[in-house]
């Protein structure tokens, strides 16, 4: 799978109260969540963001409560993939379980710019800045966890498993 889309820089610790904050835990609705998602960091990220952009970021992104929202609020808003230095574990996981693609890359943050465009291929684990032509490494997803973001998460795979099971 390969992605395209301009990215959206943000810094270390980014926890899941700043990705989505408590107050707007009413809904687990994607779309609903990602009007808020980034608020109290980035006002107008929502108004921002397009289908398709890059979340890029610095160490422990997504520390904090274990809150599924959070990846479900940066799916929902548009973003196909983020990209950071390191990710905290759970927060990892829940974006794997709702098929948001997720890369880790020390380097990239110190050598990006808001609004740059990025490719990405998820089964090779390449990054390519293709302002300015810069490419960039990362551990390329196992083949089932591709097929697990392909589905759109965790659960929509194994619907999909079972029905050929079933046929």
């Amino acid at each position: 799978m390969v992605l395209k889309g301009k990215t959206h820089i943000f810094g270390d610790n980014i926890d899941t109260d700043v990705i989505i904050p408590a107050r707007y835990l009413t809904t687990v609705d994607p779309n609903e969540l990602a009007k808020n998602c980034m608020v109290d960091i980035d006002a107008d990220f929502a108004g921002r963001v397009q289908k398709g952009d890059i979340m890029v970021a610095g160490l422990n992104f997504g520390c904090g409560s274990s809150r599924e929202h959070a990846p479900i609020a940066i799916k929902g808003s548009g973003v196909s993939c983020v990209i950071a230095r390191s990710f905290a574990r759970i927060f990892y996981r829940n974006a794997i379980n709702i098929g948001l693609p997720i890369l880790e890359c020390d380097e990239i943050l110190d050598e990006m710019n808001a609004g740059d465009e990025l490719e990405v291929d998820l089964a090779k684990g390449e990054i390519t800045n293709l302002t300015t032509g810069k490419k960039y490494s990362s551990e390329p997803f196992p083949e089932f966890m591709q097929e697990i973001i392909a589905a759109g998460g965790e659960i929509a795979y194994l619907r999909k498993k079972f029905a050929k099971q079933e046929a």
